[in-house]
């Protein structure tokens, strides 16, 4: 095709990873070690190959740039703005990435990247190209997600109390629940169920440890 409006164009994807640390919501951030923007912060991404899709090639950015792999992905958006980025026209296909940032092994350098972090979404710096927005979007559709899904299993690697479940709802919604009422809601919606363990070296009262029921992601009403 030899339109010069097709010319010049590129797709990528980029992936907003969320993990809660302490009550607090956190997302996953690169250096760039290359340019434009050299030394810059963004979410982890990159382009798409010709022979992929735009999900492999998400799963593909996410292993090569952060060594992450078995991530549940989920697309959210799609950003297009004519000057998002100096070297093309490029448009990116946004995904969310949920983890518990305990149990993984991050790579923190690679032949695009400098470094990587965590970093509180409340504290996020300023990001090259339109990243910033990028990450606020997610997390609008992250709290959409949380009220009616069971999305929240992915931040958990196996077990979790329901006051640690109760944590990960407060700090994502940005809202307090009842304890009593929180835990009557989520069993009655029938998506989380006892796996029969304690606690162990507790200094409180050993909580039950819960798990979600369903491993795939279900649309469910919670909130």
């Amino acid at each position: 095709m030899n339109n010069p409006l097709y010319k010049n164009q590129g797709i990528h994807v980029e992936v907003v990873v969320f993990t809660v640390d302490e009550g607090k919501v956190k997302t996953l951030l690169l250096q760039r070690g290359v340019g434009p923007f050299l030394g810059e912060w963004i979410v982890p991404g990159g382009a798409v190959w010709n022979n992929e899709s735009v999900d492999d090639a998400t799963v593909r950015e996410l292993e090569e740039k952060t060594g992450l792999e078995n991530v549940f992905i989920k697309q959210f958006y799609t950003f297009g703005a004519v000057d998002r980025d100096p070297r093309m026209r490029m448009v990116s296909v946004a995904y969310l990435a949920l983890i518990d940032m305990h149990k993984v092994d991050l790579q923190h350098r690679t032949l695009e990247t400098m470094n990587s972090k965590w970093c509180d979404i409340k504290d996020i710096p300023h990001l090259a190209f339109d990243h910033n927005k990028i990450c606020d979007k997610a997390l609008e559709e992250l709290q959409h997600y949380m009220l009616n899904s069971n999305i929240a299993k992915d931040l958990f690697y196996k077990q979790f109390t329901m006051p640690e479940l109760q944590k990960v709802y407060e700090a994502i919604l940005d809202k307090e629940f009842d304890r009593r009422n929180f835990r009557r809601k989520l069993l009655s919606l029938g998506i989380v169920e006892k796996t029969g363990q304690i606690e162990e070296n507790s200094n409180h009262r050993p909580g039950e440890y819960y798990r979600f029921i369903n491993d795939r992601y279900e649309e469910i009403d919670i909130f």
